[in-house]
């Protein structure tokens, strides 16, 4: 193998084959120079106020600080891991390309988290501003401003996957392993850390401003308002953009990895250009996003830019796969397969659509059980009138049934992947269910701007409402921040579902590999992996406990700095000239005390996901890995979706009573539904989103570490020191993750003494 771009000298890939591949890497460059685009475009846009570019600015610097500090406590850790996959691998130019790949695959992801970030906290102003006179302009700028990101996400994920293809040629699954472990572990970093920073900083600010002194969500006298916002940007903008860029490098990977198996490399090559068309279906629907001064209808036109997408890329797709998808040695295949035409074979491109289908179920499935005006909120706000408890209830009921009708919507797309495929290899199965994977985020330019237009448009609200705009302005930026709620929430379940499909994927990989290095074949490695064996059940129990563990771990993170945020408002508000709003409150402080608890908290759950799998491989072997694995992605989607969509029908329930109804702001009803968007905040925006990282890093660290499990199945001095070594950094995780922090218990002992 040629160590460099062995695809264009490869005789077995045909003229049109390598031309196709230039012309996706330039499809992704397009997506880039599109994202440019649109960034010179919000730029271009009236920043308002001397106040609210003050208001932005402070938000902005207090984004990067954080960002800039998480960086850095990650870097070493980010070098390390880079050099250790370099012995993952037994030959060299695979082993120097998996590590160079998981550090581009960090890069990548950073960068997507960064730039978004940055632009979201420039876009903010300039949606306030235009809300001024314009509810279809401030719409047009937030979307837009998400898209940005979306774009970056689109272009670098598949920038990095083809030119891995087309260096590396029939080994680049081995090394895509990389640069999707680096996608995926930055994410997970990322998630948690804005996770907890940006629900503490919620979370205190409401339990003082809202209920201790019944004043606005963004009242410039609360000193935590600041860091609640700079939150939205660093949990929702640059944690989701980094999650939603892992999923696709991780549903690109074991795309590639089952379609070499199956298909040779037009079964690679085919996802590649599905992907490309996903790009240019984004710049076309992303760009029609956009309603009228009298319909001000901002979740319709969302939907509209979404539908569009969704045409254009199932026509691009089934054009290229009836023209490409062509195989000489096969006869006439059964006529829905194959159109009934000679050696055409149209199974990848009916898998394809039925991910789209899903990722469109979801996307309604979601709206349904979050957004204001549907029945299961509405449930929620009714139940704010009998008080906290009951309000606590009926969401909890909301969260509980929308997991039970995402799970079975997966099951039925895995179902029809399966079906299509029906009669056929294994392997060809496991390929189906991947490119059903890659059909869901097909769109994921659409789904990271619904995403971020949430934050831009919260933060706008946020904007308006320190800086004192008028009643009309104001009623347009809660109407957008509403909206952002149920996209939010969407793009969550979104993330959620395509993390499952692409476990399921990696886990059919994992059998493949079991395969490969043992040298049995498909169906007896999945035979061994049987719930009826001992080892494999007590590996699902393992693996189904694992994102309780991992959520407490995130629950009690933000109770601990939500404590001392609540505190330090609490204290601020105690001088007189803060309260009457003679003084400017001391927000950096606070952002401070976010920032630190944030970066304090993210070591843990990354070693949680790294030694989990190898405790479990060392010890109890293969086949309970492969149960432990299973264990993961079931209870991972049921209490992701659990927490995700519960927390988001609080909010809104919250938002509908702030409308008006129930009695509207500061009656009992409103109160009740503080307490529960407060306690829905930390499941929705920190615990819930961040299993999705958690599954997909135990996933891809188990296969990267198989080679060594297989290897080393009897213990001996070096896999005790391993598995002693892991265990006791467990044990620390956890045992840390009870503990109070040292602010906390110096407050503590400052109360006791006053």
């Amino acid at each position: 193998m040629s160590p460099f771009f062995s695809v264009m000298a490869d005789p077995d890939f045909s003229v049109w084959e390598r031309t196709a591949l230039w012309a996706v890497l330039g499809i992704a460059v397009l997506g880039l120079c599109y994202a440019a685009f649109l960034t010179m475009e919000i730029l271009r846009k009236d920043a308002g106020t001397e106040s609210m570019r003050k208001i932005s600015h402070a938000i902005r610097i207090g984004a990067n600080a954080y960002l800039h500090r998480q960086f850095r406590a990650i870097a070493l850790l980010i070098l390390i891991v880079t050099a250790l996959l370099y012995f993952t691998a037994a030959e060299q130019s695979i082993a120097i390309g998996r590590a160079c790949a998981f550090l581009m695959g960090s890069i990548f992801s950073a960068s997507v988290g960064f730039v978004g970030m940055n632009m979201a906290t420039q876009g903010n102003v300039r949606v306030a501003a235009a809300a001024r006179t314009s509810f279809a302009e401030a719409l047009k700028i937030a979307y837009r401003t998400g898209t940005i990101t979306g774009m970056l996400t689109d272009g670098l994920g598949l920038l990095g996957g083809t030119l891995i293809f087309m260096v590396y040629g029939e080994h680049a699954y081995e090394v895509l392993l990389g640069f999707g472990f680096g996608g995926t572990l930055l994410a997970l970093f990322m998630r948690v850390g804005g996770g907890i920073y940006t629900k503490a900083a919620d979370v205190g600010a409401d339990l003082v401003g809202k209920l201790e002194k019944n004043i606005p969500e963004d009242d410039p006298r609360n000193a935590a308002t600041i860091a609640d916002n700079v939150g939205d940007n660093v949990g929702d903008c640059a944690g989701m953009a980094a999650d939603i860029f892992e999923s696709y490098e991780v549903t690109m990977v074991s795309a590639m990895i089952l379609g070499w198996a199956s298909f040779g490399h037009k079964g690679v090559i085919f996802p590649l250009l599905v992907r490309a068309i996903g790009v240019l279906s984004s710049i076309v629907g992303t760009y029609l996003v956009r309603t009228s001064e009298e319909a001000r209808a901002a979740m319709k036109a969302i939907h509209v830019g979404y539908k569009v997408s969704a045409i254009v890329s199932i026509v691009g797709f089934c054009i290229v796969g009836f023209y490409y998808l062509r195989f000489p040695e096969v006869g006439l295949l059964d006529s829905w397969m194959g159109l009934g035409v000679e050696g055409l074979d149209m199974r990848p491109v009916w898998t394809t659509l039925v991910g789209i289908i899903l990722a469109v179920c979801i996307n309604y499935l979601t709206d349904y059980f979050t957004a204001p005006e549907k029945k299961p909120v509405q449930g929620v706000a009714r139940a704010t009138q009998t008080g906290h408890a009951t309000t606590i209830i009926e969401g909890i009921a909301v969260g509980y049934e929308s997991s039970v009708w995402s799970i079975l919507v997966i099951a039925v797309a895995i179902f029809g992947s399966v079906l299509i495929y029906s009669g056929t290899n294994p392997t060809y199965i496991a390929y189906g269910v991947a490119m059903c994977g890659i059909g869901m985020l097909t769109l994921t330019g659409n789904n990271i701007s619904m995403d971020v237009f949430g934050p831009v448009a919260d933060n706008a609200n946020g904007i308006g409402e320190m800086a004192h705009l008028d009643k009309r302005s104001r009623q347009t930026l809660a109407d957008l921040d509403a909206c952002g709620n149920t996209t939010k929430a969407i793009t969550k379940g979104i993330a959620i579902g395509s993390a499952v499909i692409a476990a399921v994927s990696l886990f059919n990989a994992y059998i493949t590999d079991i395969a490969k290095l043992t040298g049995k074949t498909y169906d007896t490695i999945a035979s061994l992996l049987s719930i009826a064996e001992p080892l494999v059940f007590i590996g699902f129990l393992i693996g189904g406990a694992v994102p309780l563990l991992f959520s407490s771990m995130m629950l009690r993170a933000v109770g601990r700095a939500a404590f001392l945020i609540v505190q330090e408002v609490r204290a601020q508000f105690q001088d007189e000239q803060i309260w009457n709003g003679k003084k400017t409150p001391d927000y950096a402080r606070v952002v401070s005390i976010c920032t630190q608890e944030a970066q304090g908290e993210l070591i843990g759950p990354g070693l949680l996901a790294v030694l989990g799998p190898v405790v479990v491989g060392l010890l109890l072997h293969k086949e309970a890995l492969g149960g432990f694995l299973s264990g993961i992605i079931l209870s991972g989607q049921l209490f992701a979706v659990f927490m995700s969509n519960a927390g988001g029908a609080w909010d809104n329930a919250k938002k509908f009573i702030e409308d008006g109804h129930y009695g509207g702001k500061g009656s009992q009803a409103h109160k009740a539904s503080i307490t529960g968007d407060t306690v829905g905040d930390p499941l929705k925006d920190t615990a819930g989103p961040a299993l999705n990282p958690l599954i997909k890093v135990m996933n891809l660290v188990s296969i990267l570490i198989l080679p060594f499990v297989v290897r080393y199945e009897r213990l001996n001095a070096w896999t005790i020191l391993v598995i002693g070594i892991s265990v006791f950094c467990l044990g620390w995780v956890i045992r840390r993750s009870r503990q109070e922090s040292p602010e906390m218990v110096k407050w503590q002992e400052a109360i006791k003494a006053t």
